[in-house]
């Protein structure tokens, strides 16, 4: 194999998440008496954390210091009482994640997502498959798309980022990826488009977990 280990994004990726997010904050935004958003418009205001999240879905006059801070805590409250209400699995993610583990390849797992809410998921939804390495939002850490935590994970793991397959499904982690020098894959079934992902660097985009396999035996085009 050209490729030893495979880092996958969380939302959007291993699993599909927009109901329950769409939830939580639209709850939050109708306490305030604010406008809520279709859930489908939350696709483009996902994935660089909650802050931006919730500042994203707040309305402009008001995203002030103090409503931002009120409006992500209590975020945070519902999305921790619902985060599993409609999140499952994407089709032929747990197959894939259980063909990695018996072929001995490293699964890690790196989000946007605060690190206390990706453990818990990761957790929940794949029991039975440990991954070498599961890793949120830290604090004192730039979130993606800076590359700095995805160097730390291969150092961690022990292997040269170049060794690494990065399964994402947005700009976001295409970026990462290639600032990281790892491998950026697109997955055509995540919460933004096959365009936006191969122009912020994707070197293939498949459409079904099965095919990330076949790409562990070295590069191809998209």
């Amino acid at each position: 194999m050209l490729y030893h280990c495979v880092l996958f994004d969380l939302d959007g990726t291993l699993l599909d998440t927009l109901a329950d997010l769409a939830a939580a904050v639209n709850t939050m935004l109708a306490e305030r008496g604010l406008p809520t958003h279709p859930v489908d418009a939350y696709r483009l205001m996902v994935g660089e954390g909650v802050e931006t999240l919730v500042t994203r879905a707040l309305p402009e006059d008001r995203r002030d210091s103090d409503s931002l801070a009120a409006g992500v805590k209590r975020m945070r409250q519902l999305y921790a009482e619902g985060w599993g209400d409609q999140t499952r699995p994407y089709p032929g993610i747990p197959e894939l994640v259980a063909e990695l583990g018996l072929r001995g390849v490293p699964r890690v797992v790196l989000s946007n997502k605060p690190d206390d809410f990706t453990r818990l998921m990761v957790a929940h939804y794949f029991p039975g498959h440990p991954f070498a390495l599961v890793r949120g939002a830290l604090p004192g850490t730039p979130k993606k798309p800076d590359p700095t935590a995805a160097r730390e994970i291969a150092a961690h793991i022990g292997l040269d980022p170049g060794y690494f397959l990065y399964l994402g499904d947005s700009a976001t982690d295409m970026r990462t990826a290639v600032s990281a020098g790892m491998f950026p894959v697109g997955a055509a079934w995540g919460f933004r488009d096959r365009e936006e992902m191969l122009a912020a660097g994707a070197r293939v985009i498949i459409d079904h977990p099965s095919e990330l396999v076949g790409l562990l035996g070295g590069e191809a085009t998209a």
